[in-house]
């Protein structure tokens, strides 16, 4: 079972996710425990400040290192020991599907989500083993960093989706975007679903899926085809469409 520690100064900001969904049903099935440490609470001094001006002058207030690292002593000496220490940080790497499944083949995972103007230089270089940022924007804390982080983590623990092809088959897992997908009706006011998903051919449709997916790709996410290694044919499929792009 995954164990996941939340530092935190608003962990009721996180809470409810958990109580949603399928982040609930897994926890309920004890695929994941969860713990939410409000770091306030290790604050050494009567006013529980846990942040400070910035040496050298600067705006802003910066997260204090000894709260941080009082509560992480607290997580090993309760039997977290050698977690992946998460820094919810806009100077992350970017998060990505492949990180979401290389921190889902973990037993525990810590996430500190901090305020202010930044952290103290101190926590990220003897503490965290990842940074992450879910994007080139700047949040007002880690939290709704770390809940999207932990959602798309969570699912990827074998067992929590009951059909673990579907996180295979996501898109970005394969390195591209996810093909289109129809249900019944076969006619909903004159818009058909390709005969090709109705025919029983199961390998023209697995065909079919993958032109489609490049080609959803293609158009959205060229970048990603950077990195693909590509048949001959889907090649050719890529070099039409260029063309037909380039003649409309």
């Amino acid at each position: 079972m995954m164990r996941i520690d939340i530092l935190s100064l608003f962990p009721e900001m996180i809470e409810g996710v958990f109580q949603s969904s399928i982040l609930r049903k897994a926890y309920e099935k004890n695929f994941f425990s969860y713990h939410f440490i409000n770091f306030r609470d290790f604050a050494n001094n009567k006013h529980n400040k846990v942040d400070d001006y910035p040496y050298g002058g600067g705006a802003g207030m910066v997260l204090k290192p000894q709260p941080i690292f009082d509560a992480m002593e607290t997580i090993e000496a309760n039997g977290g020991k050698s977690p992946r220490i998460i820094l919810m940080c806009p100077q992350g790497e970017t998060f990505t599907q492949q990180k979401a499944e290389e921190l889902a083949k973990e037993e525990h995972l810590v996430f500190i989500c901090g305020h202010y103007e930044g952290y103290d230089e101190r926590i990220r270089t003897n503490l965290v083993t990842d940074e992450i940022s879910i994007g080139d924007y700047v949040l007002t804390g880690g939290e709704l960093g770390a809940m999207v982080v932990i959602d798309s983590v969570v699912r990827l623990i074998p067992g929590v989706l009951g059909n673990d092809d579907s996180a295979v088959e996501d898109s970005f897992s394969t390195g591209l975007l996810e093909h289109p997908h129809y249900t019944r009706p076969a006619d909903f006011r004159g818009l058909k679903v390709p005969d090709v998903l109705m025919s029983g051919n199961h390998a023209n449709i697995e065909q079919w899926r993958r032109k489609e997916s490049l080609r959803r790709t293609y158009l959205r996410r060229p970048d990603l085809l950077a990195n693909l290694e590509l048949t001959k044919e889907e090649e050719e499929w890529i070099e039409q469409w260029k063309n037909d792009r380039s003649s409309s």
